[in-house]
């Protein structure tokens, strides 16, 4: 299928010769597959250049279809940077940004008498897996759903208008992301538009890649009854094994969750150092904030938890992570962090 999609789906899904017919009919079962998978409308489902840029479409038009409202947009303090640049990138154009504080396990506290003309909140977080309380927070105002971490995985809860995905987070293609805008909802775009068919585009659609989004995002949906368990019950090892360590703190809902991640943290090791002894020993993991790593900055995440921010890990299985990949880490990270803390003098 992907091949068929490759040759045959490189034309401009708006024109009307026959390359750009067959496009647009692989672009529309990809639409109508991914709307399957998440139990939405076709016609709800749009395809973009990444999640973030569906996040950004997301919060951002809804702010522009509630203009009326006011323009007061309110997040949890755990939210993806995407979400965090999208409202200081309003507020710098004369609106109005506030976040709300979680708790220490990473669940946003209820706000009785919160004021918004848009809430943006997270499924799952990204980071240290704990799920929100969506539908609480849906009766209060439109509110924009970020289910890139949990698209797939989970099903989309009840209330939102408008939420965003990331394909390769469920193992589909890098660069594309899917915005999803309810029926009826008011959303406008806020940026310059094009003449695409859909308005909530903005450019021409990767046809073979939404097609390949689509085909992984459909066998996560299939599989997920049988590997959100088997990964649940990894991670549920992994967390037991990795509290044992002196000094260290799991962090997270322990139930409540995404099934395949988890994040710790090791007082008086740095978490880089970490990282590097683990790949060295062919372990890919991850330090900082889901979202900022590369910048080496302390995790606002775990920061908003009250939760250590040094030595921080996060661990992210894959469909194919096997116990004995499990038992191999769980054998090595007790030494490693030994070493480093020796190194340190601790």
């Amino acid at each position: 299928m992907i091949e068929q999609a490759l040759e045959h789906g490189y034309a401009d899904p708006r024109r009307l010769h026959g390359p750009a017919r067959n496009a647009r009919i692989l672009l529309d079962n990809a639409r109508e597959a991914t709307a399957e998978a998440l139990g939405v409308r076709p016609d709800e489902v749009t395809f973009t250049p990444s999640g973030t840029h569906a996040v950004h479409l997301g919060v951002l038009g809804l702010l522009a279809g509630s203009a009326r409202a006011g323009s007061h947009l309110v997040a949890s303090a755990v939210e993806h940077a995407s979400v965090m640049h999208a409202g200081e990138w309003h507020a710098a154009r004369g609106g109005s940004f506030t976040t709300i504080p979680v708790d220490p396990l990473g669940r946003v506290v209820d706000q009785p008498a919160l004021e918004a003309t848009v809430v943006a909140l997270q499924a799952a977080n990204h980071e240290v897996g704990t799920v929100q309380p969506v539908a609480a927070f849906a009766e209060r105002a439109p509110l924009f759903l970020d289910a890139c971490a949990s698209a797939g995985r989970l099903a989309l809860p009840e209330g939102w208008a408008a939420a965003a995905a990331s394909a390769h987070k469920w193992g589909g293609p890098a660069g594309i992301g899917l915005l999803l805008v309810r029926k009826g909802v008011r959303w406008r775009n806020p940026f310059p538009g094009d003449d695409r068919v859909d308005e909530r585009a903005t450019g021409m659609e990767n046809v073979p890649g939404a097609l390949a989004a689509a085909a992984a995002l459909q066998a996560v949906v299939a599989e997920r009854d049988e590997v959100g368990p088997r990964q649940r019950a990894l991670i549920d090892r992994i967390r037991s094994a990795v509290s044992t360590i002196a000094d260290t703190e799991v962090v997270g809902d322990p139930v409540d969750r995404l099934p395949h991640l988890v994040t710790f943290s090791f007082l008086y090791v740095d978490g880089e150092a970490i990282v590097t002894e683990l790949d060295r020993r062919g372990f890919g993991v991850a330090s900082g904030s889901a979202c900022t790593a590369s910048t080496l900055q302390p995790s606002h995440v775990l920061a908003a938890m009250g939760a250590l921010t040094h030595g921080n890990l996060r661990i992210s299985l894959t469909r194919e992570t096997t116990d004995a990949e499990v038992d191999g880490l769980l054998a090595v990270l007790p030494g490693i962090v030994a070493d480093l803390r020796a190194e340190a003098g601790v």
